[in-house]
């Protein structure tokens, strides 16, 4: 393959992104009341019973926000707007501080814990939001988000950020994220959301205390979660980070690798930089030699002996975009761009609904549609919104150093 992209990627990522995602959400996920439903299923049918989760209506608010930022459409801001007073009005607890992790169909809390995973993505749709529009109102509540964070969750004796707590911010014996997930105590997913949302807070808000802890957090990335020998991310861990789980996520490995670089960018460390681009190359390459099949599909998930769930869900497919994208940023390795365009040709052959619009939630191994929720308390425009913008910049700046 070329060592640069054919212009028709980055037009047909965009497209998919502007003329397909955003206006799916915006034609489908906004309820009778102007809030948000709860559940849709591929077929759009609506369960207006559904349990609503702060994560969708944050992700749903970084998106458009994003979109707002890069497009300025007043459609667009029109949603990042929407999804602001829901996440403010409903979800927003304003004795104790942080937000609730879901309410009922009527707006009533039903989980009232404060998942520090749901605080992260809290911060990081609030910044884009001051971003996109410069309204000081989200910046303070993201400020103040981070410092709940700093001052309940952070581990101060070994390092990192615990799981999850009550609604008046005590310790509870259940932190798992989800049923499917360990009750330990420390989580990959979480360390690298709160990187990710301490990430974009630092964009707009530089203060010395958020580079530090972001230094301390991304300290411990490296040296307890990522497991530079394998190029692998540990799952669980104990409060001492002992590892709890042997599984591999292929989708937040690639995730990570390009996570990390811009975390270091913004921070402007450039001990941190020259640590994180081998390790990220590194990451890039362990991917694409275990957890790829031969259509380019990304794996779910493997283990010690191979792959374990051959599934191709579709966030892991929109990271990998992203992840080989900025490891060929890195590397000028034709592989890691040939992997990032056949993971897109993926998308477009598999997952991309041409009848009723989005992407589906995943596919079997055989191609078979997943009887997944379009719409849900986890299925949400942000990793794919998020390549669309990603990935249609990083291939034109890399189509521009190729011509310059």
């Amino acid at each position: 393959m070329a060592a640069h992209p054919p212009p028709t990627y980055a037009a047909r990522i965009e497209a998919d992104l502007r003329e397909n995602i955003l206006p799916f959400w915006i034609k489908y996920s906004v309820d009778h009341r102007g809030e948000f439903i709860g559940a849709m299923t591929n077929d759009l049918i609506v369960d207006r019973a559904a349990e609503r989760g702060a994560l969708l209506t944050s992700r749903i608010l970084w998106t458009f926000a994003a979109a707002y930022r890069h497009y300025r459409d007043p459609a667009d801001l029109a949603m990042a707007d929407r999804a602001y007073a829901d996440l403010t009005k409903n979800f927003l607890d304003r004795i104790h501080g942080g937000f609730f992790w879901s309410i009922d169909a009527e707006d009533r809390v039903l989980r009232d814990r404060k998942q520090v995973y749901g605080q992260a993505f809290a911060i990081y749709a609030l910044s884009e939001y001051h971003r996109a529009t410069g309204k000081q109102a989200p910046l303070e509540e993201a400020i103040a988000v981070f410092r709940l964070i700093e001052n309940h969750a952070a581990d101060r004796r070994h390092g990192g950020y615990f799981e999850a707590y009550s609604r008046e911010w005590k310790p509870i014996a259940d932190q798992r994220l989800s049923a499917i997930d360990l009750n330990e105590p420390k989580s990959q997913n979480t360390h690298l959301h709160v990187m990710e949302a301490y990430t974009n807070l630092l964009r707009v808000w530089p203060d010395a205390g958020l580079r530090r802890a972001q230094s301390e957090l991304l300290e411990i990335m490296l040296t307890r979660i990522v497991n530079p020998a394998t190029g692998h991310l540990g799952l669980f861990f104990a409060e001492n980070w002992t590892l709890r789980s042997t599984k591999i996520s292929y989708g937040h490995d690639i995730e990570a690798a390009w996570l990390l670089t811009e975390a270091a960018e913004v921070l402007q460390n450039p001990a941190l930089l020259a640590r994180i681009h081998p390790l990220a190359i590194k990451i890039a390459d362990v991917t694409l030699a275990e957890g790829i099949d031969s259509d380019a599909g990304i794996f779910n998930e493997g283990g010690p002996s191979g792959i374990t769930d051959t599934n191709k869900e579709w966030w892991p497919q929109a990271e990998a975009v992203v992840g080989f994208l900025n490891a060929h940023q890195l590397s000028a390795d034709p592989r890691h761009l040939e992997a990032a365009l056949r993971t897109w040709d993926f998308i477009e052959a598999r997952l991309i609904d041409r009848q009723h619009g989005e992407w589906f939630r995943g596919v079997t191994r055989d191609g078979a549609v997943l009887p997944e929720l379009k719409i849900g308390f986890w299925k949400c425009p942000y990793h794919n919104g998020r390549t669309g913008l990603e990935a249609v910049a990083r291939l034109r700046a890399i189509v521009g150093k190729s011509t310059a």
